[in-house]
């Protein structure tokens, strides 16, 4: 069974940090290009990163130099670092696996989404 499960998000202060994991259960995740997204209530769901089958990676520029997107394929785990995190950063995280894409990593035609975590900066 095709699984994707988020953890780590939490409750953090501006400027703090937190590293979310995205486990896979079903399919090895190095195969495919993965992304985590956000997404705000009432608003639409933004790509953050992505990272291919070759280890490229994107950001985007709400994020860059602050996360990083990255993969343990020895625990079949994607994570995303985020550093100076602001209250903007405020959002539920989901990650994503694409099963078409074969090359570069895209914030479109994702196939398979996991359940989200809640990530709050907040004072």
């Amino acid at each position: 069974q095709l699984q994707l499960v988020e953890s780590g998000g939490g409750l953090v202060q501006p400027g703090g940090s937190l590293r979310l994991s995205c486990a896979a259960t079903g399919f090895t995740l190095d195969e495919y290009p993965m992304a985590w997204f956000r997404q705000v209530p009432g608003k639409e769901r933004e790509g953050v990163s992505c990272i291919s089958r070759y280890g490229a990676t994107n950001y985007a520029d709400s994020v860059k130099g602050r996360f990083t997107i990255s993969r343990d394929n020895a625990q079949n785990t994607v994570y995303l670092q985020m550093n100076s995190l602001k209250p903007e950063d405020t959002a539920v995280y989901y990650c994503a696996a694409n099963f078409r894409l074969s090359l570069g990593c895209s914030y479109s035609g994702m196939d398979y989404w996991g359940k989200g975590t809640l990530v709050t900066v907040s004072s």
